[in-house]
């Protein structure tokens, strides 16, 4: 496999994130969304309430990661543009 057919599957999304109140927050978020098979980083700012996820688009899609991190009692909605 060439290395542009390997990044050809790679998305990268943003959602918002209700509910990171506190330190423990994004850890709970990151975990669980790297739960997600196929999914391969996970940038979270407390600040703004915000999650980047770069994930391999043949193995899962955005909506199950932001379905997970709901799961876990923080709901994800995709930002415009992701």
């Amino acid at each position: 496999m060439t290395a542009s057919a390997a990044s050809a599957a790679e998305r990268i999304v943003t959602f918002g994130v209700d509910n990171m109140t506190c330190g423990s927050c994004p850890y709970i978020v990151k975990a669980s969304m790297t739960s997600v098979g196929g999914v391969h980083d996970v940038a979270i700012s407390l600040e703004a309430k915000t999650v980047t996820v770069t994930f391999d688009d043949t193995r899962t899609t955005a909506e199950a990661i932001g379905a997970a991190s709901t799961n876990a009692g923080y709901p994800a909605h995709l930002q415009q543009g992701s």
